[in-house]
């Protein structure tokens, strides 16, 4: 691992961008039989926002728990609490989430 050092730092820091996180959580419907469709849409949606550029990272969570996924918005934290807030999973009640202002590195990606 290459060792950066502070003037590295100071040079790098200021290109980090503002981002909003999401994190997906089961909501009251997500065990109704309705659910697995809502679902496949909601999923669908996604793709839809992320041809658009607006759902930079998509990181479904596949453990036990009640996170469902994790999304990196490239817009403000009000935007994207608009675009979940007309979520079909989010406004069915299968779906609830948080949004957190964030700071990430323009053309990051994933390997």
């Amino acid at each position: 691992m290459k060792q950066f050092t502070d003037d590295e730092m100071k040079e790098l820091l200021p290109r980090a961008k503002a981002y909003s996180v999401v994190i997906l959580r089961t909501g009251p419907n997500y065990h109704t039989p309705a659910a697995a469709q809502i679902i496949w849409e909601h999923g669908r949606r996604n793709f839809g926002l992320r041809d658009d550029g607006v759902l930079s990272v998509v990181l479904p969570v596949t453990d036990e728990s009640d996170v469902c996924g994790i999304g990196v918005f490239n817009c403000s934290v009000d935007e994207a609490v608009a675009i979940m807030d007309d979520d079909p999973g989010v406004a069915a009640g299968v779906f609830a989430y948080d949004v957190h202002p964030c700071r990430g590195f323009p053309g990051d990606r994933l390997p």
